[in-house]
């Protein structure tokens, strides 16, 4: 899921594009003010001479100068104020106006990706990789209860609602969850549903089939160069984003590498206390028995089982074409 240097160049533009859009509005706005309040643009340019003569007395040993400066600066930041409010100006307005408050749309927060960068980045994969227009079908706007029989709908609303409420719960409860059962009874469906809902909100998330994600991880690790610092970036991407999605597990070819692999990101993950879902056709026996002792344990004590015993929906869904 990492990005290559040419795909970060083009997301980091979009953020010297928000900085200059920013900068460019602060200058709009203090222009409007200094044309409508000229003491404001008085006090602005006196700031300046203030400080260099005050600045001159500390040089001079003068011990009162710092707090007199203080003063001085902090009586001129409350006259603005009331010049603000009399002009009809909000408080804040000539304060830098940031799309992301957090990193001051610089993407990055003390030398790390900020929040909103390490979106940004998952966003454009979701792009190029045409999960983006899946998820524009497959959502909870989209999904029915229609699909389901007399029989069927009590479990099904009750894990639907389930579903709706780990997403509301997101930023304050840690859960994993495995989707399991048969073939065609919407486990993607839900999983896409809940992915939706939380990039809407702004979280980063990650979603891989089980082939993908470690024929992916199998490339750069048995790479001949850079091995560590490739597998390593991949790995940082795949602990750390909010939401890690695995989806088909059980159709990836399992080897030794495979099974390394998926414990170290599922006991990683649950160390760091980043939710992931799984789904899977395969039953709980059938996961017992094809994964590790250890991957089975962390799954079955850490993970909430959801098993949607329902009709292949895909074939309902061809009959009800079909009758059309």
């Amino acid at each position: 899921m990492s990005i290559s240097n040419s795909q970060y160049d083009a997301i980091m533009r979009t953020y010297e594009e928000k900085q200059n859009r920013s900068r460019h509005l602060l200058t709009q706005r203090t222009n409007e003010v200094y044309a409508k309040i000229p003491e404001y643009k008085a006090l602005d340019s006196s700031v300046a001479d203030i400080s260099l003569e005050l600045g001159r007395r500390v040089i001079d040993g003068d011990v009162s100068a710092l707090s007199a400066l203080r003063d001085k600066l902090k009586e001129i930041a409350g006259r603005k104020k009331e010049l603000l409010k009399e002009g009809g100006f909000p408080d804040d307005y000539l304060e830098p106006v940031y799309s992301c408050s957090d990193c001051k749309d610089t993407g990055y927060i003390e030398g790390n990706k900020c929040h909103c960068l390490k979106q940004a980045i998952t966003r454009y994969l979701y792009t190029q990789s045409n999960i983006e227009n899946v998820l524009k079908k497959e959502n909870f706007d989209t999904l029915t209860y229609d699909v389901y029989d007399d029989t069927e709908l009590p479990l099904m609303r009750n894990i639907i609602e389930g579903c709706k409420a780990y997403v509301h719960d997101f930023d304050n409860a840690y859960e994993n969850l495995l989707f399991y059962g048969d073939v065609g009874v919407g486990k993607t469906f839900l999983t896409n549903c809940i992915a939706n809902e939380l990039l809407k909100q702004g979280h980063s998330v990650i979603y891989f089939t089980a082939f993908q994600l470690f024929d992916t991880l199998a490339k750069y690790a048995f790479r001949q160069q850079e091995v560590n610092e490739d597998i390593g970036r991949v790995h940082e991407d795949i602990f750390d984003c909010d939401l890690l999605i695995i989806d088909d597990l059980g159709t990836e070819m399992t080897n030794s590498f495979v099974l390394s692999q998926l414990f170290l990101i599922i006991n990683e993950r649950d160390n760091r206390m980043k939710p992931t879902i799984i789904s899977t056709n395969l039953s709980i026996e059938d996961i017992s028995e094809r994964y590790s002792e250890r991957t089975f344990s962390r799954i079955y004590g850490k993970y909430r089982m959801i098993k949607p015993a329902i009709r292949d929906l895909r074939i309902k869904l061809k009959r009800a074409s079909s009758r059309k």
